[in-house]
């Protein structure tokens, strides 16, 4: 079958003086038939052309299904006199949310099957779940096309019956004030998708009673709105990329008027939580990585907030838990997570202790203020995802759950490492990789997937997948690039890598596939590179940088078209992002944007092997930018290597809905790099 080819119509787009011709731009239509017919040509081609691995996708797909427990369910954690908790049944696409009264040998009640409500739907997304205090009324939101747009549904726990309230089009984002009878829900604009107001909606009432409550007008800005561990207030958290404002109100009135603690401040960010008659800030007013301060509610301003945790500039303060006689607090050194715990009666703290030489820990749920257990969680490359109780006085930690490999796991057979790379500008970059002990050589013949993400502060820690397992037991290694742009060794670390320093992102990723070739790790032609969404960006914009270093890329729903979507302020996410991205109306801006945006960069020369993935209903990413890339990537690269586009149409950013749908997906992506390697059996 040959690749499709798309038709070209010129379309001028003209800034600052500058021209540039986009021949694809016609394809932001999906209503255009001529786009669904080009979406269904990629896919089909696809599907041709990896037809021979077909019997594999699915074995590989059974296979890292199998290893996942089918009947499973999360630990329960405590809170209003129940224990509550999410449950997997076999057979079952989606979960259960269940709770118990009491204690966990009392009866078992399924509150919520999500299972019944996607019967029938090829696309279903519960995004949030929330009981009213007297735990008589539950409001779920859902998700049936994976826009990110929910609609929230009204179910009495004591009858089981379906309310007739429904409120249409909103985040999923929403908090019950403690009458029971208030709920608070962000809803977006229609267009943007930005979430900028706030309603209340009473139970009973029609939804066009409901109140607006705030609304964001910066279009810089969007708000959501929550409750306080306490439950005591109501909370308003309006946030762009580098400024924060909170507005609060007590729970129990809901009629009344929201207070602010702080308006916003260029540059300066806070977060919010409350313990008796203060408000606890986490912040990085005049602290680059962060403090912990508080300040009184009835004076909550700036001017009243008390360090209780000063800034260090060598570590990251991360989040922070409040319980009665413990201050619990998350922090980031060197790139690897800490948890400190700190009595309030003066006596010395201390610390969580973890034996992995790279990991992630964090701070679980812990709904309970009277009490000396902290929950957390805990995970590395070689260690499956763990749930422990900690006793904050004796230090006893117990091990709740381990995440169950079916079929059996032998961490002793993998091993994990964190190495240094040294990027052009002297910085070492840290990374993270794990390997099948019996399936390595150290002489740069193994294949080697490179992983990273680079953005909006996000840190890629190093994390366990089961699935992961079938490309380790095949001879790849997995390494995770810590670069510049996320936060991993802290908030400099993310400032280095946005706005005028973004292509730091792109040339530490690109130090750290060298780093990894010279030290025998693989070689260029066994490196693969893969990233999603601000990652796909990254793909892109390496591989026109060094085409030369890897042998193939995998772009999950990447951030392609830069300079155009950037100065389109009608569509997701745009207004947003200037913080992160910068504004292109600014002509500094726009020309280095344009320097590494992936799509205007295509260029007539060879490029690795390359799959790139698409939703259709896409809310971050829209659809059009890796469909334009791939057809501008068909018309101008000058090899034969492959290039495939896969569009899920029925689907958005996060992919497949469902627990094992997913697995499809990544089973193509592992194909694709085995079919690379040519470690395919030949009985497929």
């Amino acid at each position: 079958m040959q690749a499709p080819k798309a038709k070209k119509i010129a379309h001028l787009l003209e800034t600052h003086g500058h021209q540039r011709i986009d021949n694809y731009y016609w394809m932001r239509d999906r209503e255009n038939p001529e786009v669904i017919e080009y979406l269904n040509a990629e896919n089909d081609y696809l599907k041709s052309s990896l037809k021979s691995t077909e019997k594999f996708q699915e074995e590989l797909f059974q296979e890292m299904k199998s290893r996942i427990k089918e009947d499973d369910e999360s630990v329960p954690y405590f809170k209003s006199g129940y224990y509550w908790y999410i449950k997997y049944e076999t057979g079952g696409e989606y979960p259960l949310y269940c709770r118990k009264k009491g204690n966990l040998d009392a009866p078992e009640e399924v509150f919520l099957n999500v299972n019944l409500l996607a019967e029938g739907k090829a696309y279903y997304l519960v995004g949030g779940t929330a009981a009213t205090p007297d735990l008589k009324t539950l409001a779920f939101a859902s998700d049936q096309v994976g826009r990110r747009i929910y609609e929230i549904h009204f179910k009495n726990l004591e009858t089981g019956e379906i309310l007739p309230d429904n409120i249409p089009a909103i985040t999923g984002n929403f908090a019950w004030a403690a009458d029971n009878q208030t709920l608070f829900y962000s809803k977006q604009d229609p267009d943007t998708l930005r979430s900028y107001q706030i309603y209340s909606h009473r139970l009973g009432t029609p939804t066009a009673e409901d109140r607006l409550i705030y609304e964001e007008k910066d279009e810089e800005f969007s708000c959501v709105v929550h409750k306080t561990k306490s439950e005591k207030y109501i909370l308003i958290h309006s946030e762009s990329t580098i400024s924060s404002e909170i507005r609060f109100m007590d729970s129990a009135d809901p009629t009344s008027e929201f207070r602010l603690l702080q308006a916003r401040i260029p540059y300066v960010e806070y977060a919010a939580d409350h313990y008796q008659d203060h408000f606890w800030i986490r912040t990085n007013h005049k602290a680059q990585n962060f403090k912990l301060v508080k300040t009184p509610i009835a004076s909550p301003g700036i001017e009243n907030w008390e360090d209780v945790i000063e800034h260090r500039e060598t570590v990251l303060l991360e989040d922070f838990d409040i319980f009665s006689h413990f201050l619990v607090v998350q922090e980031r050194t060197k790139g690897l997570c800490k948890i400190n715990i700190k009595p309030w009666d003066g006596t010395p703290g201390h610390s969580l202790e973890f034996d992995d030489e790279t990991y992630t820990a964090w701070i679980s749920t812990n709904p309970e203020f009277e009490t000396s257990i902290l929950r957390f969680g805990y995970n590395s490359l070689v260690t499956p995802a763990s749930t422990f109780d900690y006793h904050m006085v004796t230090k006893e930690k117990t091990l709740l759950k381990q995440q169950e490999i079916i079929g059996g796991y032998d961490s002793t057979q993998y091993t994990s490492a964190r190495i240094w790379a040294k990027a052009e500008d002297g910085v070492m970059v840290p990374i993270s990789l794990v390997y099948k002990i019996d399936k390595f050589s150290p002489d740069g013949n193994n294949p080697l997937l490179l992983y990273s993400y680079g953005s909006y502060g996000y840190s890629m820690d190093a994390y366990f997948s089961s699935s992961r397992l079938s490309l380790l037991d095949r001879g790849f290694v997995f390494a995770i690039a810590h670069i510049r742009g996320g936060e991993d060794l802290g908030r400099m670390w993310y400032e280095d890598g946005k706005m005028l320093k973004k292509r730091n992102t792109f040339t530490d990723y690109i130090t750290c596939a060298e780093h990894l070739i010279s030290q025998k790790y693989t070689s260029a032609s066994h490196l693969y590179g893969m990233g999603g969404s601000a990652g796909g960006l990254l793909m892109g914009a390496v591989m026109n940088m060094r085409p030369d270093l890897f042998n193939g890329l995998i772009a999950a729903v990447p951030f392609v078209d830069v300079v155009t979507t950037m100065l389109d302020e009608s569509i997701p996410l745009t207004t947003g992002e200037f913080q992160e991205w910068g504004n292109p109306k600014n002509k500094d801006y726009y020309e280095y944007m344009l320097s590494y945006s992936p799509y205007d960069n295509v260029e007539a020369k060879e490029y690795p092997n390359l799959l790139i993935t698409s939703g259709l209903h896409d809310s971050q990413v829209q659809y059009w930018e890796p469909t334009k890339w791939v057809a501008k990537l068909r018309d101008m690269k000058t090899d034969s290597k492959l290039l495939f586009l896969h569009t899920n149409m029925d689907a958005g950013h996060g992919g497949a809905s469902g627990r094992f749908n997913s697995l499809k997906e990544m089973a193509l992506e592992y194909t694709f790099l085995l079919y690379l390697e040519n470690r395919i059996p030949s009985k497929y």
